[in-house]
């Protein structure tokens, strides 16, 4: 799990998997950026293939969070067909803005 800090943004590229054994350190590094004052928050999911329910609760209580500060979280560079088909299948592309490549 990688983090970046930008001016305007933090940066999160996760591995290829947020589940069970990474949740913690995805909530981690979400947290960290959040106190850290970002308003905005990019999870680049280049390499991302696999997410279960607790990432994905993780990134709708990090959204609520943002938009309460007047911030987002948004999902860039989102290219695998499962990734993409959870995010609609559980319409949380309504709640978080996600860049489909």
């Amino acid at each position: 799990m990688r983090v970046e800090h930008h001016e305007q943004f933090g940066k999160i590229i996760p591995p290829e998997r947020i589940d069970l054994n990474s949740v913690e350190e995805f909530k981690e590094a979400l947290r960290l950026l959040y106190e850290q004052g970002y308003s905005s928050i990019l999870v680049d999911c280049t390499d991302l293939a696999l997410i279960d329910s607790a990432g994905l609760g993780s990134l709708v209580m990090f959204q609520k969070k943002l938009k309460e500060r007047g911030g987002k979280l948004k999902m860039i560079n989102v290219s695998h067909r499962y990734i993409k088909h959870l995010f609609e299948m559980f319409e949380l592309n309504r709640i978080i803005e996600i860049e489909i490549i």
